[in-house]
């Protein structure tokens, strides 16, 4: 499986052309086959700053996510929009996507 976090600062100006090209987006990461889940948060206390988490099902799965029609125009596109160059973690991890947390359980 493969898990990217990305966190972007997006300039205030663009910010309703970002939430329009992210949310295009989204639909479009969703639709790929190899992909597990695809979704985008801002942080509350840091106006503008946006997390992105992807899994993706493996390696292969990640690469043709890459090279999609849809990633190839929302890169240069995201480039517009940034006031920083983003961050990214990238992690290739063995196992499910999703397990369920251990130290809760609901009452």
């Amino acid at each position: 499986m493969i898990l990217i976090v990305l966190k972007a600062q997006i300039r205030p100006d663009k910010r309703e052309e970002w939430l329009s090209g992210i949310s295009e987006y989204k639909k479009n990461v969703n639709s790929e086959p190899g992909n597990i889940s695809f979704d985008y948060f801002e942080n509350c206390e840091k106006e503008n700053e946006f997390v992105i988490v992807e899994v993706f099902r493996d390696g292969d799965a990640g690469t043709a996510h890459v090279n999609t029609d849809h990633a190839q125009k929302f890169f240069p596109f995201m480039s517009t929009v940034v006031s920083e160059k983003p961050k990214i973690n990238y992690q290739d991890l063995d196992g499910d996507a999703w397990n369920e947390m251990a130290e809760v359980t609901p009452q």
